[in-house]
């Protein structure tokens, strides 16, 4: 449930926080929010998916969808779909790869240190 509901807040921020930011910032920040999003997605429908494993695809879907928009075909799609912009983009852009990089740290270390934590408290992972 801790996931899902992390899942809703970073859902929220990707489609507030890079509004508000400066152009490069934004461009950083929303793919940070894209793979924090999936990952948190993949550990709320397999919760016992390591964090490693968790992030490793995380980023390998996002730079999947990364190189897609290199075919047009996203963007072909987009021209007639809000959700298929949201979900796939428009444009090819190289410095999106780092920022879904940097997403897939972050989440991996905030879930290293929450196993760390719960282990120490005692709680069961996933509540």
């Amino acid at each position: 449930m801790c996931w899902l509901a992390g899942a809703a807040a970073v859902l929220l921020l990707g489609l507030v926080l890079p509004a508000s930011a400066p152009q490069r910032a934004a461009a950083l920040l929303g793919g940070a929010l894209y793979t924090a999003l999936l990952y948190t997605v993949l550990v709320a429908a397999a919760p016992r998916l390591g964090p490693w494993t968790a992030g490793g695809t995380a980023l390998a879907a996002s730079w999947a969808v990364e190189l897609f928009q290199a075919s047009g075909l996203p963007a072909d799609l987009g021209r007639s779909s809000r959700l298929s912009r949201l979900v796939l983009g428009t444009t090819f852009d190289l410095p999106d790869l780092l920022g879904y990089a940097l997403g897939a740290v972050v989440l991996v270390a905030v879930h290293q240190l929450a196993r760390r934590r719960a282990r120490r408290f005692d709680v069961p992972e996933g509540k």
